[in-house]
């Protein structure tokens, strides 16, 4: 630091757009603090971008600020005068609901401790939309989510240190290592009665789980993980068997999932219909689904007019839900996705 700010990178990402043939019309330049008036009209001058339409997007203490922080500079205006629509939107309109929910993240004392039990916990940017998603559920019910990531190889011989969590909530994963850790991860929250959820790779684990402890199914497991298991709980979607290249051929997108009335499930979506996003390539058996009802466990969502169990729960439970999908990808500050809401919700009054 020599006591200016410099403005050479920004010159030469503009070059190089221009020697591609592209030329900005503004300039939302990054920066540890407020972009000074001399840096400006350096960058307007090596850029040909005016000075009015350089920005400063300088750090601040909640991504949420930014927007507020770009808009204070005026560039919404420069955004509609550019497009040819100034005065046919209020543009303030909308503030004050915005910083209704950037305050509800700051005005936050107490807080919930929740254990994330995964396969890359190492790399947390791995379940980052997850991570927001429960901060999203927490700070609209006036809570700070304290989140530790468990190593689910870890819990082999130390399952007893889930014991101190609120919650307990499983993300999406693939593969044999470190599964054996979430299904006895799955088994002790069902005994121990703490608010579990489940997403993908979480709900078919915990069905497996539930089929070995409850069902007594020897060795139950899912054919991803086990191919020649006994009693495959979860096995490969059937359409997907005589598919040798697997490249491209994941279960994805948005599908339409169909609700049972009277379950949890239905209390959480309120609709009978919701969609919700897929990246799977193994599901429920079927052949086990009879076991399971008589056994406790609800299989209150479904899709493809009943071929594919979508959310699993166990009404006897104080939070035990399972869902095929990725729900953390509905999740939105300020409108946290319904599952998320709830499992913290639970997880508080645990």
């Amino acid at each position: 630091m020599v006591g200016e700010q410099k403005t050479k990178p920004t010159q030469h990402s503009v070059q190089e757009l221009r020697r591609i043939g592209i030329q900005p019309d503004l300039l939302a330049v990054r920066c540890t603090y407020p972009l000074e008036t001399a840096a400006k009209k350096k960058i307007s001058l090596f850029s040909n971008v005016s000075v009015k339409d350089v920005f400063s997007c300088h750090d601040a203490d909640s991504i949420l600020k930014v927007p507020q922080m770009l808009y204070d500079q005026g560039i919404i205006d420069i955004i509609f005068k550019k497009f040819g629509k100034v005065g046919l939107v209020n543009t303030s309109a909308n503030w004050d609901k915005w910083n209704a929910i950037i305050n509800s993240f700051a005005n936050i004392k107490e807080t919930v401790k929740i254990a994330m039990v995964g396969k890359y916990v190492k790399l947390t940017d791995s379940y980052v939309s997850v991570n927001q998603a429960l901060k999203h559920a927490g700070a609209k019910i006036g809570k700070n989510v304290t989140l530790d990531w468990i190593d689910s190889e870890e819990l082999n011989g130390n399952i007893d240190k889930l014991s101190s969590y609120q919650g307990i909530l499983v993300p999406g994963g693939f593969g044999e290592r470190g599964s054996e850790g979430i299904i006895r991860t799955a088994n002790y929250a069902r005994e121990r009665n703490i608010p579990y959820l489940g997403i993908c790779f979480g709900f078919q684990l915990a069905a497996v789980a539930f089929g070995r402890y409850v069902c007594g199914l020897q060795n139950a497991n899912s054919t991803e993980i086990a191919p020649k298991t006994e009693n495959p709980v979860i096995d490969l979607l059937p359409e997907q068997k005589t598919i040798e290249n697997k490249g491209g051929s994941l279960r994805l997108g948005s599908n339409e999932i169909k609700v049972e009335d009277n379950t949890l499930a239905f209390k959480l979506y309120k609709s009978n219909s919701i969609l919700k996003r897929h990246r799977h390539r193994y599901e429920f058996n079927q052949k086990y689904l009879d076991l399971f009802n008589k056994k406790g466990m609800v299989f209150s969502g479904y899709s493809d007019n009943k071929k594919r169990m979508e959310i699993l729960e166990i009404p006897t439970h104080r939070f035990y839900l399972g869902v095929q999908f990725h729900p953390e990808f509905n999740s939105r500050p300020g409108f946290p996705e319904a599952s998320f809401e709830a499992f913290v919700n639970a997880a508080v009054y645990a």
